[in-house]
């Protein structure tokens, strides 16, 4: 594996917190161990003996674990289900047991917080031009090779600069910045449930819309729990292979296939989105496979986004996604069935346009986060009447 020199940190980190947040990174905070420096096995293992002595001012006792004997502890939040002595600390980092007590110690205390289009997401079906209030705290339950945000993802919430915002502080942010939509995103927001769910509640309270940017690596329990605040979702569909997930992301896929089945029963909008890795993911067979599956499981009208892979963390020896893989991707998956199909991180490019998929004309034109043409009036198509799937003005 190719290693990260000091230089490479500190332009990623530089980078990060140009495009994410006003503040983010506290510095070479990672003390990373072989724990995820391996290839064919990259699961996380708990981190034994590494809770603080004492909680802090942003614990939170967590929602949803099961008290074990000898003061052990499950969590119930991720299919990792952790299992934790007194003095552990989860797999996400983020969660720890203190004395027989499972807690959140990521609890109103985001490392990185910004407003955003609500085309960053990506979502190209949710309310266009609108804004987004963003928060995330550090954490996550996978360990890709790939992450882009590696930098607060795989680090602990002491670990990083952060800025004190409790639920309701995110509602009158939000406000502030007349922002229609907060968006639990940039890590993995499953990894701080407690702080997501609570601040959701309240928004959903204030006609705020939320918006769960995820990995879809969510246990069925906290989901439908969640779920009756969502209003739209992302989440990333690695791939469509159990050995890809293990080699490239610590987990498993069959947990997210079942995560798109809940969203879809529940009726929430969600989009899908495919980071094409090279060498991991650009397989065409591969490729139908998961667009079978997403025409029999969810139908055509869910936005399925490929996005371009540019090189970071431990795959920084990878070249990009080539533009011309990107493109075969959205032609197959459109001729397999899909009826919008978007290409990520090309930001001059007509794959991020929306077309009616009945008449074909141009209904939405992006120009990175621009959007200089918007033919959907009232749910619909203007030119031939057709209804379009998605949450509109």
């Amino acid at each position: 594996m190719g290693k990260v020199s000091r230089r490479q940190f500190i332009y990623s980190g530089a980078a990060l917190i140009s495009s994410i947040a006003p503040f983010n990174i506290a510095g070479a905070f990672l003390n990373k161990k072989a724990e995820d420096s391996g290839v064919d096995d990259i699961r996380g293992t708990i981190f034994k003996g590494d809770a603080p002595g004492k909680l802090w001012k942003w614990s939170h006792e967590g929602y949803i674990y099961k008290k074990l004997d000898k003061k052990k502890v499950v969590c119930g939040i991720c299919p990792n289900m952790c299992v934790m002595s007194p003095g552990d600390r989860s797999v996400c980092r983020s969660r720890v047991n203190i004395d027989g007590t499972l807690y959140s110690l990521a609890y109103g205390n985001p490392c990185a917080v910004h407003v955003d289009p609500i085309e960053k997401k990506p979502l190209y079906h949710f309310k266009p031009r609108s804004k987004v209030f963003s928060i995330a705290t550090t954490g996550c339950n996978l360990r890709c090779l790939n992450c882009q945000n590696w930098q607060i993802s795989q680090a602990k919430p002491h670990e990083v600069r952060f800025q004190e915002l409790f639920p309701s502080e995110v509602i009158k942010k939000t406000e502030n910045y007349l922002a229609e939509s907060i968006a639990y995103t940039y890590s993995e927001a499953t990894t701080y449930y407690e702080y997501m769910i609570d601040t959701a509640r309240i928004a959903r309270e204030k006609g705020i819309y939320n918006l769960w940017i995820s990995n879809g690596y969510i246990n069925r329990k906290p989901l439908l729990e969640l779920s009756s605040f969502l209003d739209g979702a992302n989440v990333n569909l690695k791939s469509f292979s159990e050995a890809i997930y293990r080699k490239l992301n610590g987990g498993s896929l069959e947990p997210v296939l079942k995560t798109f089945k809940i969203l879809h029963d529940q009726g929430i909008h969600f989009e899908m989105t495919n980071l094409v890795v090279p060498g991991y993911v650009d397989n065409e067979d591969m490729l139908k496979r998961m667009c079978d599956w997403i025409l029999e499981n969810l139908g055509p009208d869910y936005p399925l986004h490929f996005s371009r892979f540019t090189p970071r963390y431990k795959l920084n020896r990878l070249p990009p996604t080539p533009l011309s893989t990107l493109v075969r991707f959205r032609r197959i998956a459109m001729a397999e069935g899909i009826n919008y199909v978007y290409l990520g991180n090309v930001p001059i490019h007509e794959g991020n346009n929306t077309y009616c998929h009945n008449c074909r004309e141009l209904l939405i034109e992006r120009q990175g986060y621009n959007i200089p043409v918007n033919n959907i009036k009232n749910g619909k198509c203007s030119f031939c009447r057709t209804i379009i799937p998605g949450v509109w003005n």
